[in-house]
């Protein structure tokens, strides 16, 4: 959320920074109904001190016997004391205006994040690795022959509908060896701390990262109004939330596996063959709580830790600045990192790395304070994806396919899969 001051000392820059991200103009809006708030507050307190100056006057006119001045001034403290709540009352009613109004207002982003529209205008940064050749046509996951089969999205149709799919066997086995080996190089290479956090959270954590109210369309809410959690940062970032930590308590670094839950709104039409796009899906996610002077470092940082579990898979990829049209709704400043994807002959994104400045802190009331000062800071808060599992799954699977239709396996999973290496043309590990 952003803070009114910002935009009463500058609402043109305000203006200025929401037209790159292609929003309309809305500071006078804001200002009007600021205006409107803080005249009702200069009212209610001027009536406060005719109410408080009359009450001190009622005793006198009583003591000297002047009953007139007595019923005016008691007539005056009873007026006064009604004007005062009708204003109060109204003061209060245009300032939940007013924040409802910036809770839908994005985040403004840096001045090096790049002009676009869409991702057409975003910025490669940095690539990694060589691009399989293969000696034939690459096919998509679904299709290679020893995936098939443990990959059934015609039962899980039958249970759900479409964008779901039951994995099965040696490919279940792979899916959750991915997930273990991405917590693991988190928690003692990259020092993060692993969290197991709920999947069903209140309005108040969703309107906390951003979630609510403006996309409550893209996730689901059950009927006793829990929503689940379309990603792990919701919860990660929540732990900050209504708390006042110590300067020397940061940075706090979170990870955690988590199921995710997205109904892909407007996305009709997009990417409904194989699992690239799904309802439901696992991600391991990263979170950073920090100082405001160590926020930058610290993107550069998540991005680095989300590219090593790249490199350790040795999967092919780029990692892109996303322009100010096709960043998320919280965040600053982003990068996005996309993976070789053989079968689709294309980069797709699997892990968005990005830095919400306090936009999020404000909103959920997450601070720190330094050691000595009086008034406590809002903190700022980092999340990336290391990495969506199921995506990353899809990247393993294609670009390690073999002509038989096996796939070879990245040799860092082997501990993980007991000693398997390669997936044999039956769908079989060995």
């Amino acid at each position: 959320m952003h803070d009114i001051r910002t935009i009463r000392d500058d609402p043109n820059k305000f203006d200025a920074a929401l037209k790159r991200r292609g929003a309309e103009a809305i500071s006078s809006v804001i200002l009007d109904i600021d205006l409107d708030r803080r005249a009702k507050i200069t009212s209610a307190e001027a009536a406060l001190a005719e109410r408080n100056t009359a009450s001190k006057m009622v005793g006198a006119a009583k003591a000297s016997g002047d009953e007139t001045e007595f019923n005016r001034l008691r007539n005056l403290v009873s007026e006064k004391k009604a004007e005062i709540a009708s204003l109060e009352e109204s003061a209060k009613e245009i300032d939940n205006k007013l924040r409802n109004l910036l809770l839908t207002i994005p985040n403004l982003p840096y001045d090096d994040v790049p002009t676009g529209s869409d991702e057409n205008d975003n910025v490669e940064v940095h690539k990694w690795g060589e691009l399989p050749a293969f000696e034939f046509d690459a096919l998509e996951h679904y299709d290679i022959k020893s995936v098939s089969k443990g990959m059934d999205f015609e039962t899980a149709a039958k249970m759900s509908g479409s964008r779901f799919v039951i994995l099965s066997g040696a490919i279940a086995r792979i899916h959750r060896a991915l997930a273990q080996f991405m917590l693991d190089t988190h928690t003692t290479e990259n020092g993060l701390t692993e969290v197991n956090t709920p999947v069903l959270v209140r309005d108040e954590a969703m309107f906390g990262t951003g979630q609510l109210p403006k996309f409550s369309e893209d996730s689901y809410q059950t009927s006793n109004g829990w929503w689940l959690v379309p990603t792990s940062e919701v919860t990660l970032t929540n732990i900050a939330a209504d708390t006042t930590t110590t300067e020397d308590n940061l940075p706090r670094r979170f990870t955690a596996h988590s199921l995710c839950f997205r109904s892909e709104a407007g996305s009709a039409g997009r990417d409904t063959s194989g699992m690239l796009r799904q309802h439901q899906f696992e991600k391991v996610e990263m979170v950073s709580i920090v100082k405001p002077e160590d926020s930058d470092l610290e993107l550069d940082r998540m991005t680095k830790c989300a590219q090593g579990i790249l490199e350790k898979l040795e999967l092919p990829y780029r990692t892109v600045k996303l322009c100010t049209g096709d960043m998320g709704f919280s965040a600053k400043r982003t990068n996005d990192i996309e993976v070789w994807l053989p079968g689709q002959n294309a980069y797709r994104e699997i892990s968005s790395c990005s830095t919400c400045g306090d936009f999020q802190s404000r909103r959920m009331n997450a601070r720190f304070k330094r050691t000595g000062a009086k008034k406590p800071e809002f903190v700022h808060t980092l999340n990336g994806s290391g990495l969506a599992v199921g995506r990353c799954l899809i990247a393993v699977l294609e670009n390690g396919q073999q002509e038989d239709g096996s796939v070879i396996l990245p040799k860092v999973l082997t501990q993980h899969l007991g000693g398997k290496t390669r997936l044999n043309t039956k769908g079989i590990l060995e």
